[in-house]
């Protein structure tokens, strides 16, 4: 062994340890970045999306119920019919709007990932199903009489 001129050896023991530790310590911060980048780049969003879409499914299933069930069976002389729909605020963190398209019932969304439509099944009777909802207005459903049949209409606000 080779002693320096203080006559301590120069065998570089002292410095492995530290140059161990670091190299830990590099190995644990890429593994955990790479695991970020990972989840939050791919995996995560995409299960934000899946939950989304799924909740906007529940949520147009529940709408159409309620439309559904706003309309009295059968033929009646004088129809007013005014409901109050619960809908989530929002869906994946954003508010969201949900309109007719003839007796189409479609739910949009501001993430093209997140969106659905279901067909409305009402009676004959129903001539029309007009209008939109807002998440961040309330929501009513409106059933009334024209001479034509039933025009069922989505409103926003106060229901008039």
């Amino acid at each position: 062994m080779r002693s320096g001129r203080s006559g301590r050896p120069r065998d570089g023991r002292a410095v492995s340890p530290v140059v161990g530790k670091t190299l830990e310590i590099g190995v644990v911060v890429l593994y955990i970045g790479l695991l970020s980048t990972t989840l939050y780049g791919g995996v995560v969003p995409d299960f934000r999306s899946t939950a989304g879409d799924e909740l906007a499914d529940r949520t147009l299933a529940g709408a159409t119920q309620e439309i559904e069930d706003a309309v009295p069976p059968g033929s009646m002389t004088a129809v007013d019919v005014r409901r109050r729909v619960e809908l989530p605020r929002t869906v994946r963190g954003e508010p969201y709007h949900v309109r007719t398209d003839d007796r189409t019932l479609v739910l949009d969304h501001p993430d093209p990932n997140v969106g659905t439509e279901t067909t409305l099944a009402v009676p004959a009777a129903v001539v029309r199903v007009e209008g939109s909802w807002s998440s961040t207005a309330e929501a009513f459903v409106v059933v009334e009489r024209t001479d034509a049949g039933l025009v069922v209409r989505l409103a926003r606000g106060e229901a008039s």
